[in-house]
This record gives C-alpha cells, structure tokens and sequence, in this order.
C-alpha cells in the first residue's frame, strides 16, 4: 500500500464514520431514520419520567473517547434525575436479522435505537 493510497483508505473510513455518526445522530435526536424502542424496565416507568428520558437522549452530546471511542454517536450511558439510563443503536439489515452490509446507507439498513436500564443489558 502506497503512502497516498494509505491517506484515501484513512479519509474513506473517516467519511464513512461522520456518516454513521450523522444517521445516528438524526435517530436519536428526531427519530427519523429508524426505530426507537425501549426495553420492559424502561416501559414500566411513568409518562412524565419516559418523556424526560427521551428528551434528555436526544440533548445527550457528552460523546467523548470513552463512550464512543468509534466516534459513532451508537451508544452512552446518562444520568437523567435519580436514574440511570443506556441507549444503544445498532445497524441492522433491512429484515431486521442480520447486521447491516453498509450502516452508512439507508437504502441497506434499518437503525434500531433501544432505551433501557443499565441492569438490563
């Protein structure tokens, strides 16, 4: 591998993830572009502390290099009042059973954001 072609091969991965990153992104914070789910523990809490939640993912900007050491926006762990939360996107085929051949194309992949308590991952 030639020095420039090393160069294209960094800036093509560093593309791919900024795309990932952004379609990541749109989901958690519009909900566009996927889906967004939430797991038992999480669905059992009342309204107002649901909608806190979410709210407070799609605000969520503390991504550094121990949260998202892949620079993907694709998971964190936050404290919304007394309680912890995790949300984690995945990137999924379009059938949903495989992972995705290509998560910066939404023509291949479905984005499933799921909401749930530290204790139930």
């Amino acid at each position: 591998m030639t020095c420039s072609q090393e160069r294209v091969d960094r800036a093509s991965a560093a593309d791919r993830r900024t795309r990932i990153r952004t379609l990541n992104d749109q989901l958690r914070k519009t909900g566009v572009g996927g889906r967004m789910v939430m797991t038992a523990g999480v669905a059992a809490l009342r309204a107002y502390d649901i909608a806190a939640i979410l709210l407070a993912i799609t605000k969520f900007d503390a991504f550094d290099q121990d949260n998202d050491p892949w620079g993907e926006h694709d998971c964190a762990l936050l404290q919304v009042g007394d309680r912890q939360l995790f949300f984690k996107i995945d990137c999924y085929d379009r059938s949903l059973a495989n992972l995705s051949p290509d998560p910066t194309d939404p023509a291949v992949t479905i984005r499933v954001m799921t909401v749930m308590l530290p204790e139930e991952y």
